[in-house]
């Protein structure tokens, strides 16, 4: 049997589209349907690795978790990296394609079509329903003869369409009628109704925007979906950490900045933090912005090089030189632990067109980047007992590594047992003796409560009342779930898959 499936679009980016698909995954899940979700072509820096070592994009990875759905490259066949220099590293059923840049990217958009549409014939073979996010807006007309993630995915697979619009940003009505009005025939016979999403307010004062936008579509609104705040799920895209305000604490807070890099990846690595009581997390670009926090983060980059000579241009190096002085915490993940060290070399050319740039010089390690890219599950164990991590509770770990670079690890305090779930025994990290100065490889590294709190508290934290418990993920998804069947008619959403 085929799949059912129905698409989510938006009529532009940002509306909303990845946590509706998280939503109805988790409603239909709930009704015991067999439920995958798809995105032909996503763009994100913030990837999740798969149990056999693939890619996909973050929001894909919370859509599998929405549906009770194994980890895949079938759920996102092609996940397009922004690197340095115009550039992007594509990844197709996840594994490294070519570095290409947009317009490269567009003449091979026939073989990507094939691999997209591949994909989700896979999933339409093995599930009872596919529900598929578009990607920015269908009506973007300048880009729809190359279009493999819109109105080309849902004419591919005959699926009805539900167009979404984000009522808070304004202009509602020309977001969706526009949108609508802008295509083909065709695809206007595949949009069965609108979804309004984001709104503020009482409901009762749009009752005469529903019937406009009802008369002038002959469209069904299928839903008004309230602005939903503290969900406490994971952002997909960092443009998010832009709006992203952390709430005011206590002076006697636990303060952590995170260097906002210009190709930042991975940024989710940092929120398990919002699950700790008087701990706040601040993004910054500006020596300014920087102040006297308790840790400074280096976080994952998908362009090391370039990112560490832009931190030279804005003088955060020094910053964080005079931090670790006045005996403050510094800690490198990924790209950000490739940086604290003495140089990184690039023979090959795989990053950049330098051959070597010097480190931060913080711990005594050297990078050496390879052509091979590294994407693993992992299991670990910590095996350096030294400084913090002498009082640690439970020295299991579990994580994940994304990096093309090798790393001469002096001393490490990581043994990573297995990778997708074969067994093996590399180790991984290094750190100052005072425990003050460390990194490794190891994305989902703070997910791991034990290692987390016990860093905090050589920082001077103590939790003052219990944190929130690590199952708040599916706390989450069953709240974003709730709220929205609450907010659309899914009966008449399941009679659009299931009868016509």
């Amino acid at each position: 049997m085929t799949a059912r499936t129905l698409m989510i679009q938006g009529a532009s980016s940002s509306v909303g589209k990845s946590l509706l698909v998280a939503a109805l995954c988790r409603i239909f899940a709930r009704r015991r349907v067999k439920v995958a979700p798809f995105k032909a072509q996503n763009m994100s820096n913030n990837a999740a690795v798969c149990p056999d070592g693939s890619e996909i994009g973050r929001a894909q990875a919370l859509q599998a978790r929405a549906s009770g759905t194994p980890l895949s490259s079938d759920l996102n066949p092609i996940l397009i990296k922004p690197e340095a220099d115009a550039h992007s590293q594509i990844i197709v059923d996840g594994r490294p394609f070519k570095s290409l840049s947009a317009y490269d990217y567009y003449k091979c958009k026939q073989i990507l079509w094939e691999h997209a549409t591949a994909a989700l014939d896979r999933l339409r073979a093995q599930y009872d329903l596919v529900i598929i996010e578009g990607a920015g807006s269908p009506a973007e007309l300048n880009l729809k003869r190359g279009d493999i993630v819109n109105m080309a995915v849902a004419r591919y697979a005959n699926s009805p369409v539900i167009l979404a619009g984000d009522i808070d940003r304004g202009g509602i009505f020309a977001q969706l009628l526009g949108t609508l009005w802008l295509l083909e025939p065709e695809e206007r016979r595949l949009v069965r109704g609108f979804l309004v999403n984001k709104f503020r307010g009482d409901i009762r004062l749009f009752e005469e925007g529903i019937r406009i936008l009802e008369e002038k579509s002959q469209l069904p609104v299928l839903g008004v979906i309230p602005h939903l705040k503290d969900l406490h799920l994971p952002e997909e895209d960092a443009v998010a950490l832009d709006a992203r305000v952390e709430p005011c604490s206590d002076p006697t807070s636990i303060d952590i900045v995170v260097v906002h890099l210009p190709v930042l990846s991975n940024f989710d690595d940092f929120d398990p933090f919002h699950n700790d009581p008087e701990v706040r997390v601040r993004y910054v670009t500006q020596v300014s912005e920087v102040g006297q926090p308790q840790a400074v983060i280096l976080p994952g980059t998908k362009s090391t090089m370039a990112d560490l000579a832009w931190l030279r241009e804005r003088r955060l190096d020094s910053v964080i030189r005079e931090h670790v002085q006045r005996g403050g915490s510094v800690v490198g993940i990924c790209g950000g632990y490739q940086m604290l060290g003495q140089r990184i070399r690039d023979p090959g050319h795989i990053e950049s067109p330098n051959v070597h740039i010097e480190g931060l010089g913080l711990l005594p390690t050297e990078t050496t980047f390879i052509s091979k890219k590294a994407t693993y599950q992992v299991q670990a164990q910590v095996v350096g007992r030294t400084a913090w991590l002498a009082g640690l509770s439970e020295p299991d770990l579990q994580g994940y590594e994304i990096h093309m670079g090798r790393t001469n690890h002096v001393s490490s305090w990581l043994k990573i047992s297995t990778r997708n779930g074969v067994r093996c025994e590399v180790f991984d990290g290094s750190m100052s003796a005072d425990g003050k100065i460390w990194g490794c490889y190891l994305h989902g590294l703070f997910g791991n409560t034990a290692l987390r709190h016990a860093w905090l508290a050589s920082l001077g934290w103590s939790p003052g009342s219990i944190a929130r418990e690590s199952n708040q993920l599916e706390t989450s998804l069953n709240d974003l779930a709730d709220k929205v069947e609450a907010a659309v008619d899914i009966h008449k959403i399941e009679r659009m898959i299931w009868t016509d």
